[in-house]
């Protein structure tokens, strides 16, 4: 407690100058008349003042309606949980003379954890009555004053017991005149660090495996005599920032401790508290703790230290700060994690939940606590970075990461380089303390620490999106998506996107087509698209091709060995035939690595959309059973039919309608028959097999899907091109790459709008499917006016020639043009774009390196979208 005089009598003329913490809980505590309102204004913004008064007006329209002041009150303690919620230093101006006023104020402060200050105005009775009786409107009763005076005195010396973390006591007029405030910084916050920084996960006494890692950073290591590391310095300028524990468990407790004290007492250095530390240095301050958990191997350890060591050690475990806000608030650290409502908060619950983290109140089968997932439901700014729970590789969830790798249990010791966020690790040199869990088990996801779970997908979901908002999955669909996934499809450690439905065009008006370029450029248009891109429709099968560089990338980066995978929109291994997949994977391979892709991007991976051809390789049972049923049909029946009918004719009945009707249903079927036809040829191994890639998806670290398509155009034509020198060089080898034909368009040039409708047409009248219009810049949003972002632009929409329509809707279909253009687009748009957000998500947090179960989760939503009900037809 600050005291200037301890009976009150002598008044200091010395300024004193009060510390208060930038966010914090001002209580002005003194009777009436005692001039807190007047210190208020003359110390705080006026916006950070809080006044019963104001309060008892606003509600009562008199600031001096005593009979109002329970609802002021109300009003009052409402207003300041806003502001400290908000993060905002507060001041309570009232007498706050009796406890319980005070106890509502400190219970506030803790709900919000800030640290409750009080500054107690003790101005002698006879001072605060005579003020009063100048104030025409308060005319106090003469028994107030004096009773508040008798409530404060019984006040002054039990304020720290209520809860208050720091008192200034004023004792007379000239020291409340001559008072100073001095905003102090949370120790927690060192926002004027901006970094670089490599933050270092748990280390639990590795000291070698420390300073491998250092060294591999870049930072030159300083020893003592003995040869011991006591400091290590970054020529860049760089700082190590230490998630905590230190110590336990690993071979040289001391070591680690010697050589992160020297570096934070050289500058070059922060650390924050694990609970290893917090736990050992209790016991060596001599607290009675439970030995544990590796801690007598420390205690073991420490005891071959000097005395001045020891003590060293224990001041700097002291000194500790439970977690730090850096980089303008951009970054935090702490040991166990911290929801975005504890960064910059001061209390003993923000102190324990950044040393021990939360948790469930249940035990695993080995009879450890069930961690809270609390990183799972973030959504703060900062990114969090943290340790405490062994995971067997770092990956980043919602803007969190956990560094601690288990380098004690066998793992390895990783670094996050700040901003870069790049992951260095070095691997532990052995398992030098046994897990009680295992790091790895068998599960899907489990090298990452958190395995895919059945709760993930079940029941009803919610999928945030960063393009979309949030996307909801009814449970009914997630139940039809589950059963798919769960008996057909790929291994899921591999299934890292689905590509998203397409919308067709809207509908056409003209005579004798239902789709025409038309109306998607007007549409185009119509959203501010200027530059698109028209691409062929190839007569294939849409395929997603995952691509290894070599044996052992997948196992790297996706825990699968083998040359990667093709699968179907519906995640299905597109070939039963695993000769043949690996044989088209191969080459793919080959042609990367010919065109230099694989070097370019910087991957040894490469995630590819695709059109696998022909149609009849993967539908061949829809062709036979649906398609083939149909033709045959037809022209079984409709010959015998027109035969039927001229023999009709030729006795005299007049059928000249219901003929021409026949013949005009008899050239449709053989049109129809025609047009299928196209899309099937023999295949034997790779021959025959055509795969006309137009997208590059993903590739280690990077999200490609949201580049120009021109981009993605360059990069696969030099594919297409690399394949076909391969084949060239090989006497007998065919090509298996396809060019993608594409135009592109100027949606406010006729002339260009014009050139890419009559390579629409040239493609459909030789039997093509049609064309897919994009816009050029991939990635496109509406405009909502001044600068905002507005709603996705469709990221395709597909154009379907004349004749193909022939095989999706009937043989006879031009004959109900009238009927099929009431068709409803809405649900299929929106069903488009809510996949398209969700495709690209996924492809983000795979570039984000998010562990499997996050990448899963937009993967799956979009396939339980697949189950919604659309027609199958658009």
């Amino acid at each position: 407690m600050t005291d200037a005089a301890a009976d009150g009598t002598t008044e200091s003329t010395t300024p004193r100058r009060l510390p208060v913490t930038d966010v914090s809980l001002v209580v002005l505590i003194g009777t009436s008349g005692a001039g807190k309102s007047t210190f208020a204004r003359r110390h705080f913004l006026s916006t950070q003042v809080v006044s019963s008064d104001f309060c008892r007006g606003l509600v009562a329209d008199d600031e001096n309606d005593q009979s109002a002041s329970a609802e002021a009150f109300d009003l009052l303690h409402y207003i300041v949980g806003k502001r400290l919620a908000a993060g905002r230093l507060t001041v309570v101006d009232a007498t706050n003379v009796q406890p319980e006023a005070r106890r509502q104020l400190v219970r506030i402060a803790r709900e919000h954890d800030v640290l409750p200050i009080a500054i107690v105005l003790d101005v002698p009775p006879g001072v605060c009555a005579e003020r009063n009786r100048s104030r025409p409107d308060r005319q106090l009763p003469a028994h107030v004053i004096p009773r508040q005076n008798r409530e404060l005195r019984r006040s002054l010396r039990g304020l720290e017991r209520e809860g208050f973390r720091k008192v200034h006591i004023l004792r007379g007029e000239a020291e409340v005149a001559s008072a100073e405030i001095e905003l102090e910084k949370r120790y927690n916050d060192l926002r004027h660090l901006t970094g670089p920084f490599d933050i270092v996960g748990d280390i639990h006494g590795c000291r070698s495996e420390l300073e491998t890692l250092l060294t591999r950073l870049g930072y030159t290591l300083t020893r003592d005599e003995q040869g011991r590391p006591v400091d290590a310095a970054h020529p860049a300028g760089r700082t190590a920032v230490f998630v905590g524990d230190l110590v336990d468990r690993g071979p040289d407790t001391p070591g680690v401790l010697r050589l992160v004290m020297g570096m934070v007492a050289a500058g070059h250095a922060i650390c924050v508290p694990g609970n290893h530390e917090n736990k050992l240095g209790r016991s060596m301050d001599g607290k009675k703790v439970t030995v544990s958990h590796g801690l007598q191997e420390s205690l073991d350890q420490l005891a071959g230290e000097s005395e001045e060591f020891r003590t060293e050690v224990r001041a700097f475990m002291r000194g500790l700060v439970s977690h730090y806000v850096l980089d303008g608030g951009a970054l935090v650290v702490c040991h166990a994690g911290l929801p975005e409502r504890y960064h910059g908060r001061n209390s003993g619950r923000v102190r324990s939940h950044a040393l021990y983290g939360e948790t469930t109140g249940e035990t695993d089968e080995y009879g450890l606590p069930v961690r809270y997932p609390w990183a799972e439901e973030y959504r703060g700014r900062a990114l969090v970075v943290y340790g405490h729970t062994p995971v067997p590789t770092a990956s980043f969830v919602n803007n969190t990461i956990c560094l601690d790798t288990g380098c004690v249990f066998g793992g390895s010791l990783t670094a996050l380089r700040y901003p870069e966020r790049e992951l260095v690790s070095v691997e532990a040199e052995r398992e030098w303390y046994a897990p009680v869990r295992p790091m790895i088990t068998d599960a899907p996801g489990s090298r990452e620490g958190r395995p895919l779970d059945l709760a993930d997908v079940a029941g009803r979901r919610i999928v945030e999106t960063g393009l979309h908002g949030r996307v909801a999955v009814r449970e009914e669909n997630a139940a039809a998506a589950l059963e798919v996934m769960s008996r057909f499809a790929l291994d899921p450690r591999l299934l890292a996107y689905l590509p998203p439905t397409m919308a067709p065009s809207p509908t056409s008006r003209r005579d004798g087509y239902l789709e025409h370029p038309e109306e998607a450029f007007l549409a185009y248009r119509a959203d501010g698209v200027r530059h698109l891109v028209c691409e062929e429709k190839h007569m294939g099968s849409r395929a997603v091709l995952l691509v290894a560089r070599d044996g052992a990338a997948l196992e790297r980066r996706f825990g699968v060995a083998g040359p990667g995978a093709i699968w179907t929109r519906t995640g299905r291994a597109f070939l039963h035939d695993d000769g043949l997949t690996a044989a088209v994977l191969d080459r793919v391979r080959e042609a990367a690595e010919r065109a230099g892709l694989f070097g370019e991007l910087g991957t040894d991976w490469l995630l590819l959309d695709a059109e696998l051809m022909p149609w009849s390789l993967k539908a061949v049972e829809l062709l036979r059973r649906q398609y083939a049923a149909v033709g045959a049909a037809a022209g079984a029946a409709l010959p015998e039919v027109l035969s039927a009918l001229e023999r009709a004719a030729g006795r005299g009945l007049d059928l000249a309608d219901l003929t021409a009707r026949q013949r005009q249903r008899s050239a449709d079927a053989t049109a129809f028959t025609e047009a299928y036809r196209r899309y099937c040829w023999p295949t034997e191994g790779l021959s025959g097999i055509r795969l006309a890639p137009f997208q590059l998806l993903a590739a280690e670290g990077a999200n490609l899907a949201v580049r120009p398509h021109d981009v993605h155009l360059a990069w696969i034509d030099r594919l297409v091109a690399a394949d076909a020198d391969g084949a060239d060089a090989t006497e007998g080898k065919e090509p298996v790459l396809h060019r993608t034909g594409r135009i592109l368009v100027d949606t406010e040039d006729e002339a260009s709008t014009a050139a890419a409708t009559a390579w629409w047409e040239e493609l459909t009248g030789a039997g093509g499917e049609g064309m897919v219009v994009k816009p050029l810049a991939s990635l496109v949003r509406t405009s909502r006016g001044e600068g905002r972002p507005g709603g996705l632009v469709q990221p395709g929409v597909k154009v379907r020639g004349r004749e193909y329509l022939r095989i999706i809707y009937g043989p006879d279909y031009t004959e109900y043009l009238d009927r099929l253009r009431q068709r409803s687009l809405g649900h299929k748009r929106s069903l488009a774009l809510r996949e398209y957000a969700l495709g690209l998500e996924a492809l983000d947090r795979l570039a984000a390196g998010e562990p499997l179960w996050r990448v899963h989760e937009p993967v799956f939503a979009v396939l339980a979208l697949e189950s919604e009900p659309v027609d199958p037809r658009l």
